[in-house]
Formats: C-alpha cells, sequence, structure tokens
C-alpha cells in the first residue's frame, strides 16, 4: 500500500513570506440546515469547535469548522481520522437533510507567513486583506488568480488557503511568484 502525499510533497519557498505545503489535512464538506442543533452538536462531537458565523472559521484544539456557504461547512479534522470522523457525521445526522463527504484527498493545503503574508496574498486575491479588514478568524472563499480557493487567517499571523489539488502546484507556483522579493509593493 502506498502513503498518501500532498500535490507538492512538502514544497516551501521563502520570500517577503514563506509559503509552505501545509501537508496532509483531513477535511469534510458537511451540507446541511446550519441552524440544525443536531448539526451544530455533530459539528462540535467531530472537530471540538462551534458552529461559524457567515464568513468565519472555528478552531479548536481537535479541529476547526468554517462557513462556506449559507448550507454548507468545510470541516478540518486530522487526515488519519476523516474516513471515521466522515462515518460519525453520517450516523449522526441520520433523519436529517445533510450531507458529509471527505473530500481530504481532493484539497491542497497552504501555509503563508511571515511579514509580507498579507501581501503575498493581496497580490492575486481580490479580498480586502488589511489588518482592520481581515482578522484572525476571517474565513473567506474568493479567487487567486484564476483558481477557486478558501483562505483564513490564524491566531499566529499565517494565512490558510485550500484550492482544489487538481490546481495544487499552480496554486504553489502563484504564491511562491507572489512571494518573490523581488515583487514586493509593500502595501502592508
Amino acid at each position: 500500500m502506498s502513503n498518501p502525499v500532498t500535490a507538492t510533497n512538502g514544497a516551501r519557498f521563502s520570500g517577503i513570506a514563506t509559503v509552505e505545503d501545509a501537508g496532509l489535512q483531513g477535511m469534510i464538506t458537511l451540507r446541511g440546515d446550519l441552524s440544525s442543533k443536531t448539526l451544530a452538536a455533530a459539528v462540535k462531537a467531530a472537530t471540538g469547535a462551534g458552529m461559524p458565523a457567515r464568513g468565519k472559521i472555528e478552531v479548536a484544539e481537535g479541529g476547526a469548522a468554517a462557513w462556506m456557504s449559507p448550507d454548507e461547512l468545510l470541516l478540518l479534522v486530522p487526515y488519519g481520522e476523516a474516513v471515521a470522523k466522515t462515518a460519525e457525521l453520517a450516523e449522526a445526522l441520520k433523519g436529517e437533510h445533510a450531507l458529509a463527504a471527505n473530500v481530504s484527498d481532493a484539497r491542497s493545503f497552504f501555509r503563508v507567513s511571515g511579514e509580507g503574508a498579507r501581501e503575498v496574498l493581496a497580490k492575486i486575491s481580490p479580498v480586502d486583506l488589511s489588518p482592520a479588514a481581515f482578522q484572525a478568524g476571517d474565513f473567506r472563499r474568493s479567487r487567486t488568480a484564476q483558481v477557486a480557493a478558501a483562505l483564513w487567517l490564524q491566531e499566529d499571523g499565517a494565512f490558510y488557503v485550500v484550492c482544489f489539488r487538481s490546481v495544487g502546484a499552480y496554486m504553489f507556483d502563484l504564491l511562491k511568484t507572489s512571494a518573490h522579493p523581488q515583487s514586493a509593493v509593500g502595501v502592508y
């Protein structure tokens, strides 16, 4: 049996910010009625996190829950637990109009950190990433160049970016180019 690897297999680049493959991450797409107490309890059991507000991510020790749309969350769990957590969610949500799907191997996951992290992402995404507009816990689905992606800011000042695995290498190259020292704009 082969061992799972990411699309960019540990790639890393340091420039005005550090761009790195964030490794294997368990990810579950959960669709349903986000006002349901049953769904909220299932999310808490799977991730340890509460239900996120619109445009937010709730992070807990065991995982995270991010608001994707009015009826969709992205749940982050340890990679090795994603299959079991997906089954647990499906069981907990029996009788609810809901769907849980393990999308871990269909996504790429990147970390952008350092002083220039905001600038790196602002150059390629139409999101106001100024410190006043985008703070820790904020979560956005957007485009990075021509790639659909989601991004959020952690308490430590690092950004995380998720995209489809099929464009993972392209996303890494895009972030790397944006982080190149000669491309610094100095807005943030």
